[in-house]
């Protein structure tokens, strides 16, 4: 799969080809059309800090943003916060289920 450049400045919203639903604290994606997620794996789960991330990606907060709540929220290391923010959404990006909010 193809690098995705990322950017903690860019916003992030979850793709219009893909279904999430939370099911006993996780969250279950679902892609709607092909050539969504991977092909071996239908549905794609988040644990609990992918959840956080998945949570804020309402459109409106950048990347910086999100990680920036979060570890004020959890009292944890922004650097550290924002490493985990940008491989996530970098996974989920080149798997099409995150899309740039384009202007």
């Amino acid at each position: 799969m193809k690098q995705v450049e990322l950017s903690l400045h860019t916003i992030y919203q979850p793709s219009e080809d893909v279904v999430a639903r939370e099911i006993e604290g996780e969250i279950i994606i679902i892609p709607l059309a092909a050539g969504i997620g991977d092909m071996e794996d239908e549905l794609y789960t988040l644990n609990e800090t992918g959840k956080m991330i998945w949570d804020r990606l309402d459109g409106r907060n950048t990347l910086a943003e999100i990680a920036a709540a979060l570890a004020d929220e959890y009292d944890a290391p922004l650097d550290e916060i924002e490493r985990d923010v940008l491989g996530l959404i970098e996974e989920l990006a080149r798997r099409k289920i995150v899309v740039a909010q384009t202007e």
